[in-house]
């Protein structure tokens, strides 16, 4: 059974694996070629990194194929389906694009000492640089019209000093190489591929990545299409479950850890299981003290601002929705799970009926994930007037939305904790006026909802033409308390557009981790 707690992310059960482990005596041969290589990985040129980004793009091209054939077997998609267009975009495509927007960043820091904006920087009306970071290029700017992203920067960066908080790594030559450990992710198949490049290239750092057993099936289809860079000695892939990763974590040589998937396993590696680790924990003491970066899950919101929405905009927003929660099958980080909506909004029914129409016009998915039954289960024992569309079956489960929450019930479930599975669901927020509604909105989000990974707030144009509601927009964006926050869509670009960052809000500690430390991405 699946362990299913009141905070944070569902323990995972295992999976069953694929691939036989990796044993302690070829693992240590992997960390030993690691280390021998590690300082020499500091003295690569930018332009031979340059060369090998180009020949990783042409490898990775050439096994793309493969990458994407696994996939379909392993989760049971059919050819030429939207979901087989899934696996493409988070997979070959964006790992493509990583490597793309690298070897430009690369080129300009030969050229100008920098990576360079497409757009100039500038100060915010809330005294935040912020750098535009998305579109790169003309190419981002034809293809993806009326789409923009930035990174709103530290609050100690000026625009004076912007340019000396980039690519530090290239202008103070670490005195040592580090071996980095990169635990990879289950359910996105660029996830590990990309915290790798993000090691390597960002931070020179040579990288081990521990396949997760979910989709092991891709290591041997990662080893080919990443092998220019196992041929330099500074990758390696090796496989395993628990055994294999708390062996790797306590590995003399590992220097630091990046991991992509519980807060159950990132307080797992830090201080161990059970009473004991719990012990640590509270009393601050780890038994693990390498530096840890982490991406570890969220309850995702989706903030609804009433506007004059007609038909055709509710039907858009409806599929927006639904896709965001039926994408690789509700086992993302980022897909919605909490709609907010406002209680005395008139067309909030049409809405909700409008994100049922889109879940029943969407094909089941095959809850591939280990325990997503057990899981669905119980959000549904909780629940059981939950709406469901869609069968359930042996190997399948309905879509389900989950309505009319009271937000004042702080330890409801769906507040709580990361369904992991195709569940949903929605709280309507009583306020006396749209702007009163954002602002409890927001708190609602800060300070219930668990997690700080990304939201997303959804406006109607012409609600923006009233300035009273556009300024409580442009706030709420500045008060939310995530690390990435999208205006009229999926949060997900973020990720997928890797000029953004992505990660947690910035501030948790190793003791209260939620959504995890660290970014990556932000090329």
């Amino acid at each position: 059974m699946t362990q299913v707690t009141l905070a944070g992310s569902a323990a995972i059960p295992e999976a069953q694996h694929t691939l036989p482990s990796t044993d302690q005596k070829a693992m240590d041969d992997a960390i030993a070629v690691l280390v021998a290589h590690k300082d020499g990985w500091l003295d690569v040129t930018i332009r031979d990194r340059i060369r090998l980004l180009d020949e990783l793009s042409d490898s990775l091209m050439a096994h793309a194929e493969a990458w994407i054939s696994v996939s379909l077997e392993a989760k049971g998609i059919r050819a030429r389906t939207a979901a087989h267009g899934e696996e493409w975009l988070g997979g070959p495509v964006v790992t493509l694009r990583n490597m793309r927007l690298l070897a430009r960043s690369l080129a300009d820091i030969e050229r100008a000492g920098t990576p360079q904006l497409f757009k100039p920087a500038y100060q915010n009306a809330f005294g935040r640089v912020v750098a535009p970071v998305f579109p790169t290029d003309k190419f981002d700017e034809l293809v993806f019209q009326g789409f923009t992203g930035e990174i709103w920067m530290d609050p100690s960066v000026t625009l004076d000093n912007l340019s000396e908080t980039q690519a530090a790594t290239y202008k103070h030559r670490p005195s040592s190489g580090r071996v980095a450990l990169v635990l990879g992710a289950g359910n996105v198949s660029s996830i590990g591929p990309m915290d790798a490049l993000h090691k390597l290239f960002q931070e020179n750092q040579v990288v081990l990545l521990k396949m997760n057993p979910v989709n092991e099936y891709l290591g041997p289809v990662l080893e080919r299409a990443l092998a220019p860079l196992i041929r330099r000695g500074v990758f390696r892939i090796v496989y395993g479950g628990g055994k294999e990763g708390e062996y790797l974590c306590q590995h003399p040589a590992i220097d630091e850890i990046h991991i992509t998937g519980s807060d159950k396993t990132h307080d797992a590696i830090v201080f161990g299981v059970g009473a004991e680790g719990a012990k640590r924990k509270a009393d601050k003491n780890p038994r693990n003290k390498k530096r840890i970066t982490s991406e570890l899950g969220n309850v995702s919101p989706i903030i609804i601002v009433p506007g004059p929405w007609s038909k055709s905009d509710l039907a858009f927003q409806g599929r927006n929705i639904a896709s965001s929660l039926t994408n690789n099958a509700g086992f993302n980080c980022n897909a919605t799970r909490v709609v907010v909506t406002q209680k005395a909004w008139s067309q909030r029914e049409a809405f909700l009926g409008a994100i049922g129409a889109a879940f029943q016009q969407s094909e089941p998915r095959k809850p591939y994930y280990p325990g997503a039954q057990d899981r669905y289960d119980t959000f549904l024992k909780r629940h059981p007037n939950a709406l469901s569309f869609g069968p359930r079956g042996e190997g399948q489960l309905p879509w389900t939305m989950i309505t009319d929450l009271d937000p004042a019930q702080k330890d409801e479930l769906c507040f709580t904790t990361e369904a992991w599975c195709g569940v949903t669901s929605e709280v309507a927020l009583p306020s006396s006026s749209v702007v009163d509604y954002i602002e409890k909105a927001v708190a609602f989000a800060n300070d219930t909802l668990w997690g700080t990974l990304n939201c997303s707030i959804v406006v109607h144009p012409a609600s923006l033409a009233d300035p009273s509601v556009a300024k409580a927009v442009d706030k709420a964006i500045a008060d939310l308390r995530f690390g990435s926050v999208a205006v009229n869509h999926w949060p997900a670009l973020s990720y997928a557009f890797v000029s953004t960052t992505w990660g947690a809000y910035p501030g948790h500690t190793i003791y209260d981790v939620r959504s995890g430390i660290g970014t990556v991405h932000n090329t």
